[in-house]
């Protein structure tokens, strides 16, 4: 009996590896535990902080959702996640559709919902890779359950690119491209902005060139048939 016990018993892990494990659960946990707080707090999201330390700069003002345009509130969710008030954090419809047109997940465009890219943003990183995306999941779910659709949205916001020179948040991508707070926005002016997501190094909505401003009519198009895609930001 006694040599199947010692069979079966897991061996004792030495104290370095016991302590690299608790560090790796605690790196693991902090996302969970940080994400209550952001209801109040103004996060700022990883890019900005390698920015920072990098020495590179980082303009950022952030707003909350009430002085940022509703036109420019409507334009992101139809640009970067059409289903953001039915879903729960991950948009399983919309995976399975990018799932079916990529070969692998490298290949992958669309499918990300802006809650995922808040998890992403905050706790992440950005690189493609099957262990991001596997923490990136419950991680959102998680963000959903704690927080409101007008939360997501404005964090999402106030941390998303919208310029090439470390313009962070809607704020600075306004006055960057427009010279006007994010509050003033038209319909075009917001519709071109979301244009610029995710990247806003190669799509310039200060200067936007014809391709562009065939996406931004097409997002502003969108946002007059479908004005029900924000549904969930109405009330408090």
């Amino acid at each position: 009996m006694s040599v199947a016990y010692d069979v079966l018993r897991l061996p004792r892990l030495s104290r370095p590896v016991r302590a690299v494990l608790l560090i790796l659960l605690g790196l693991f946990l902090l996302p969970y535990a940080l994400t209550p707080l952001y209801a109040v707090m103004e996060p700022v999201s990883t890019v900005m902080i390698w920015r920072r330390i990098a020495g590179e700069p980082v303009v950022r003002t952030y707003v909350p959702l009430s002085r940022i345009s509703p036109s420019l509130q409507l334009a992101v969710i139809i640009a970067e996640d059409g289903r953001f008030c039915e879903h729960h954090g991950v948009d399983f419809q919309g995976l399975q559709a990018a799932l079916d047109d990529a070969d692998n997940l490298e290949d992958m465009r669309g499918g990300s919902t802006i809650t995922q890219q808040v998890a992403k943003n905050l706790f992440l990183w950005n690189s493609r890779s099957y262990v991001r995306k596997a923490l990136e999941f419950p991680l959102a779910l998680w963000v959903d359950l704690v927080l409101s659709k007008r939360r997501i949205l404005e964090i999402y916001l106030n941390i998303a690119e919208f310029g090439p020179e470390g313009q962070f948040g809607a704020e600075a991508g306004a006055e960057y491209a427009f010279h006007r707070p994010a509050r003033d926005l038209s319909r075009y002016q917001a519709a071109l902005l979301a244009s610029v997501l995710p990247n806003p190094h190669d799509r310039n909505a200060r200067r936007p060139g014809p391709g562009l401003r065939r996406l931004a009519g097409l997002y502003e198009a969108r946002s007059g048939r479908s004005p029900q895609a924000a549904a969930c930001l109405r009330g408090r």
